[in-house]
């Protein structure tokens, strides 16, 4: 009995042993959700359980995701804008360096060709024009003065020192879209109204100066003075004028403000760069047809006559001739004209964009008003208190009867 005893104990302590040294520690409790099912009774009587669907809002994630897809498309768009000015910028700069050449060759190969047409035409007459040498020196001086009128008529025609004035605005104003669309860009928010306003820059711009020379390109003596536009015209929006809560930094007395300046500008700036602009006009097509008429005189008078006094006075034509074409050409006289037209046109884009502002009668939509009369001050090179002050000299001019004896910009 006693070994029986000891015999079961034996094997319960064994058993213990046996299970403390297998045991595992606790796993954390996992908690898995399955979804809901429905029971189903199929026609022959067994039931089918189907997942219960979960309808999921994602209508706020897929506006998100839409709104930034356009908002990405908006950039690239942008982007692809840019890239299309940068490279108008080097190509209207390339364009304007070759002109500039033209003009300065141009210039120097006819001035040669009739100051030796010139010289020929003094020795024949020096030395009578008898013999073969004289007749060789008159057939040779009336060659020249013909190239000479054929080259002159080309050149005035064509005006090498206005196309290069033209590619330099371009460059410019095609340099300054470039920096906007980057400006707005970094710290605006682009919509797909500011790629449709960028677009229409550029191809104002394209139309405003063409690359081309025939076709398209401007024309260099128009009838009557224009000024240069290079922007698309706005739509605007007219309305009351009355003033909300939310007024984006506009006042009664900013308006009138902005409306004395127009008035400045229209009556000062604008009408002086017309009066200049019409004067360089006159000159440029009085030397235009001068030049050519000269030499071609001077060839005529070296062929019809053998007598001394016509080579002398054909000598005199050429001397004049050469004059001329200095005095249009190296003095550019087309580049005056082409700066006139640009100066004129700025104020006239001055002038529209502060009235199409006033035009729209949304506050909110128009540029903020502080902002906005510190960009016309700069544009005019003023500060705002000199901006200020014009305005109150205009409205005390105008209710006195007196003419305002200053300009509104004092940059041109």
């Amino acid at each position: 009995m006693a070994s029986l005893q000891a015999s079961n104990f034996f094997l319960s302590s064994s058993s213990n042993k046996i299970h403390a040294a297998i045991s595992v520690p606790k796993l954390p409790l996992i908690r898995l959700s399955a979804p809901k099912l429905q029971p189903k009774i199929t026609g022959d009587g067994f039931i089918k359980t189907i997942p219960i669907d979960r309808k999921v809002n994602e209508t706020p994630l897929l506006q998100e995701s839409s709104s930034l897809s356009n908002s990405m498309a908006t950039l690239q768009q942008l982007y692809a804008i840019s890239e299309a000015v940068a490279d108008r910028v080097e190509t209207h700069q390339n364009v304007g360096e070759q002109r500039d050449n033209w003009n300065t060759l141009l210039l120097n190969s006819i001035n040669m060709m009739t100051l030796t047409a010139t010289t020929m035409a003094g020795v024949a007459s020096a030395t009578g024009g008898d013999g073969g040498s004289g007749v060789g020196l008159k057939l040779a001086s009336t060659v020249l003065f013909l190239s000479a009128t054929g080259m002159l008529v080309l050149m005035n025609t064509i005006q090498p020192s206005q196309l290069v004035e033209e590619q330099r605005n371009a460059t410019r104003l095609f340099k300054q879209l470039e920096n906007q669309i980057k400006t707005l860009v970094a710290v605006g928010s682009p919509t797909q109204e500011d790629v449709n306003d960028a677009m229409e820059k550029v191809l104002a711009l394209d139309k405003a100066y063409p690359l081309p020379l025939l076709g398209v390109m401007l024309e260099k003596f128009p009838e009557t003075f224009q000024p240069a536009v290079w922007w698309p015209r706005n739509k605007s929006k007219r309305g009351n004028g009355e003033m909300k809560s939310n007024n984006n930094g506009w006042t009664k007395e900013l308006e009138m403000e902005m409306k004395e300046v127009v008035e400045v500008i229209k009556k000062k700036d604008g009408e002086d760069y017309d009066r200049l602009g019409n004067k360089a006009l006159k000159i440029n097509k009085v030397l235009a047809k001068s030049g050519p008429l000269l030499t071609g005189f001077a060839s005529a008078l070296m062929v019809c006559s053998n007598n001394p006094w016509a080579a002398t006075m054909a000598a005199v034509t050429g001397a004049l001739a050469s004059t001329v074409n200095t005095l249009e050409h190296g003095g550019q006289v087309g580049m005056v004209f082409e700066m006139y037209r640009n100066n004129a046109g700025f104020f006239k884009l001055v002038q529209e964009l502060i009235e199409s502002t006033l035009d729209e009668s949304d506050l909110e939509r128009r540029e903020n008003g502080e902002l906005f009369e510190m960009k016309v001050a700069l544009q005019l090179g003023r500060s705002l208190s000199e901006l200020r002050d014009l305005a109150k000299k205009s409205r005390y001019s105008r209710v006195e009867g007196s003419p305002i004896d200053e300009f509104a910009s004092k940059l041109f």
